[in-house]
């Protein structure tokens, strides 16, 4: 089941909302499957986690640590636990982000 997914962090996502369910939970970590139509965003932020992103379809870009990087289908990417980072969807974009330990969004 999708959820609407319109903050991360206590920070609204900017220029609309996206959406995540999640596939599996366990003690040490929480798949999530997040999809952000074209032009939405998150402002930069940070975790008490690290999350493994895998972009399933689309085209995103953001910046972890405050360099500025691209992701396209088929490419990974890591967020480290404590570093700012921020994500925007160019296209519709669809991604697994693996989270550990776990940690759900605030919706």
């Amino acid at each position: 089941m999708w959820l609407p997914l319109t903050r991360v962090e206590g920070l609204p996502l900017l220029g609309g909302a996206g959406r995540y369910r999640v596939p599996l939970r366990t003690g040490n970590g929480l798949l999530m499957e997040i999809e952000y139509p074209a032009g939405v965003g998150s402002p930069e932020h940070q975790h008490d986690h690290d999350s493994f992103i895998y972009l399933l379809s689309g085209h995103v870009r953001g910046t972890v640590a405050g360099q500025e990087c691209e992701l396209r289908a088929g490419e990974t990417l890591l967020h480290p636990r404590g570093v700012r980072h921020s994500v925007e969807a160019v296209v519709t974009s669809r991604w697994l982000e693996f989270k550990s330990p776990p940690d759900l969004p605030v919706a």
